[in-house]
């Protein structure tokens, strides 16, 4: 640096400086130029360091610790432990290298880890990669237990054993075992085995060449069902699951029904790199039922092709498709009454009777959502309508520009097909087009303490024929309305625990709503349209529904408990027109909905519900349950179930657990028959015992159903597992629903 001379802020006058003074000068600047490096230099290197991984030392703990500088060797006796990194080793001997982290350890060697626990009388260790090797092991990795000639820990996450047992029971004699030659665990994630055997104590059952099993998966991989009921007579299901690679597993079924025969299976659950995740189902059965009456075929063929696949294409973009082909000869010849999913595969039909076949493609935009849907009748037998296709685009809700203005669209266009399930042409037969759009503005706002929202709409549907096969036009419907509520509160800091309710403050809360809507009568009348949906039964309306909500919460340990909700919505029609003689009628509410919970302790829970009929003056139904959660696995519920025209049940549910070995429960049904068609009594009685059996739990069942009879079963699960089961049904009079489900 050259400075040749200095400008002096401070005079006005200038004066040349001596080279001496610039010498000086210079030398200051550079003295501080230099200082300013150097702190900066010192601050990058304490930075440095600090982000620098600082190296956890290994601190042995024993009666006698030795440490060896020369070859950076502890050697410790007695009693010795050694936290590091989250594993503790303990041992009586132990000789480990500080550099590499190498360990010898002898004499009730055990690692304790997040993962699991490892015991020996002789094991080597790596404390930094968490790797192992020895023999005569015993392991722990909850719920599996197990034991190895040899064992080799490859990660934190991994070790192979050979020549062991893997059991889910602690005892060191466990009631059963799976012995292999080798066992590949994945600790959290998988288990792959070679050369097992199935030991029941100290007796093989069966033995396999491999196993691989995924510990997400709760099933059971050999699961049997005996049994004996009035339609199959004795039975024997089974179902084999198996895993092929981490993205294709599933089950084989081979089953057999003493009454209609044998009937088989598979089924494949598969995950695709890019192009999602389905499953696949295939039952096939040749029935022989031994009851059939002379003239009749002597098998019918009957079977279920399934599948399903959803793909997540993008975060906004997916598709859907499922197909049901369902071949039923002894539906096709004998009656309705035979229904394959219902006969086979229960559960299913309980969830849907009538599975539908279709595609679905979704689109998310960013304020809209875009779909269309093929839907086609696959099984002739089925009342079902076809969409070929349907194409719906729903915009929720819009905020236009910078106005407090909202907008609202739903649009779809279709082409309907329905056929019927038999050859003759009846009138529910449908084959028509449909265009369909409502647009709708609202005004959300606040008047005074009120929250306000007024809209308007315009609903055009346009269908290609109407009832007698003419063209309609274009229907169109104007709607407008309101939407409007508040809330009033007021607390109380009232603290009280009268009666043992725990009250710490009270907040009474009670919110008013009400909502008009009305809507112009069609230019086209619905009795001149085909019906597929509510959108062709769309008449005039002008009507109100209000709902009125009260709520008493407080505090309790520190949480807000709503100690009492309480519900009450109606409707009132100023004018309705009968859809048969197109005639107005008389201004009318609707029947009044009531709704209350309570929680008056915090074991304590009560929901009710009931409907009552203004016009008649008299409630149609209505519900109550009580539930007392009084311990731990002690529980107690009671019920009515009221129809005016109907039945009215009283039911309890009873489970106790009387020690940590035993526990029952009782569930009855109690028919007061106030309706003469029905008869008063019990109608279903269920009594249950649990016995805990270390690993197994078991549970003996009676069930007493008045007119479908009698049963009683019983069902052994793991603990370690409790969706597993092992059960064995016996039922005298009414049918067993089987347990074949999903892949």
């Amino acid at each position: 640096m050259i400075i040749d001379k200095l400008q002096a802020p401070s005079s006005n006058l200038q004066a040349p400086i001596s080279n001496l003074q610039a010498q000086k000068l210079q030398i200051r600047i550079l003295c501080l130029l230099a200082v300013i490096c150097s702190l900066q230099l010192a601050s990058c290197g304490l930075t440095c360091y600090a982000q620098e991984k600082i190296e956890e030392p290994i601190i042995v703990n024993g009666d006698t610790v030795e440490y060896s500088t020369d070859n950076k060797e502890v050697t410790a006796t007695g009693n010795v432990i050694v936290n590091y990194k989250g594993t503790k080793l303990s041992c009586q001997k132990l000789t480990v290298n500080t550099s590499t982290k190498d360990a010898q350890a002898q004499g009730n060697v055990k690692i304790e880890e997040a993962r699991g626990i490892i015991e020996s009388e002789n094991l080597t260790y790596n404390f930094e990669a968490k790797t192992a090797k020895g023999i005569d092991i015993e392991f722990r990795s909850y719920p599996y237990f197990g034991k190895a000639k040899e064992i080799q820990k490859i990660s934190d996450a991994e070790f192979i054993a050979e020549h062991g047992y893997l059991s889910t029971c602690s005892y060191d004699n466990p009631h059963y075992r799976i012995k292999s030659k080798k066992v590949d665990f994945f600790t959290g994630d998988k288990i792959r085995t070679e050369g097992d055997t199935f030991y029941a104590g100290n007796l093989p059952i069966f033995g396999i060449h491999r196993y691989n099993h995924s510990l997400s998966d709760p099933l059971m991989d050999i699961q049997v069902s005996p049994g004996k009921n009035k339609d199959w007579g004795v039975y024997l299901l089974t179902g084999w699951r198996y895993n092929l690679t981490d993205n294709i597993n599933g089950r084989v079924y081979l089953d057999y029904r003493g009454r209609l025969g044998l009937a088989e299976g598979f089924g494949l659950n598969y995950k695709t790199l890019n192009f999602g995740k389905g499953d696949f189902k295939f039952y096939y059965t040749q029935e022989k039922p031994d009851d059939l009456t002379p003239g009749v075929p002597q098998e019918y063929e009957r079977h279920l092709i399934r599948w399903r696949h959803k793909w997540d294409i993008d975060k906004q973009t997916n598709l859907t498709t499922e197909f049901y082909k369902i071949t039923d000869e002894r539906r096709k010849i004998l009656d309705e009454e035979h229904n394959f999913l219902k006969d086979y595969f229960y559960r299913e039909f309980e969830k849907d009777s009538e599975p539908l076949s279709y595609v679905l493609f979704h689109h998310n935009f960013a304020y809209s959502g875009l779909d269309l849907l093929f839907q086609k009748r696959t099984n002739q037998w089925y009342d079902q309508l076809e969409k070929l296709p349907e194409l719906k685009y729903t915009l929720p809700s819009l905020e236009l520009g910078d106005s407090p203005i909202y907008f609202e669209n739903s649009s779809s266009i279709a082409n309907f097909n329905k056929k019927a399930t038999t050859a003759p042409v009846t009138a529910d037969e449908v084959n028509v087009a449909r265009l369909d759009t409502i647009n709708k503005f609202y005004l959300p706002m606040k008047v005074a303490f009120v929250k306000v929202s007024p809209f308007i709409g315009n609903r055009e549907t346009f269908y290609d024929k109407a009832l007698d096969g003419d063209s309609t036009g274009i229907r169109n419907i104007f709607y407008s309305g309101l939407e409007a509520s508040t809330k009033f509160y007021r607390t109380s800091e009232v603290k009280t625990n009268f009666l043992g309710m725990d009250i710490n403050g009270l907040r009474h809360i009670i919110t008013p709503s009400i909502g008009y809507a009305y809507n112009t009568e069609p230019n086209t009348d619905s009795s001149n349209l085909k019906q597929i949906d509510s959108i062709d039964a769309l008449n005039s309306n002008n009507s109100v529904v209000l709902e009125l909500s009260n709520k008493l919460q407080t505090k309790r340990k520190g949480q807000s408990v709503d100690l009492v909700d309480f519900k009450v919505s109606t409707g009132y029609t100023f004018y309705a027109i009968d859809t048969l003689t197109s005639e107005k009628t008389k201004d009318t509410f609707s029947d009044f909905l009531f709704k209350i919970k309570l929680l008056p302790y915090a074991w304590m829970r009560i929901d009710a519900d009931a409907i009552y009929n203004s016009e008649g003056d008299y409630f149609s139904d209505a519900n109550y349950d009580a539930n007392f959660n009084l311990g731990k696995e002690r529980w107690l519920g009671f019920g009515q179930r009221y129809l005016r025209k109907g039945g009215n049940e009283i039911t309890s549910n009873l489970k106790w657990r009387l020690n940590p070995k035993w526990a029952f429960s009782v569930y009855n049904r109690y028919q007061l028959g106030h309706d003469p068609a029905l008869s008063r009594g019990l109608v279903e009685q269920e009594y249950s015992i649990s016995r805990d059996l270390h690993c197994w739990t078991t549970d003996l069942t009676f069930n007493i159903e008045k007119n479908q009879g009698q049963s009683i079963w019983l069902v052994f699960r793991l603990n370690a597992f409790p969706e597993l089961e092992f059960g064995f049904n016996q039922s005298y009079n009414k049918p067993s629903s089987g347990s074949q489900s999903n892949p």
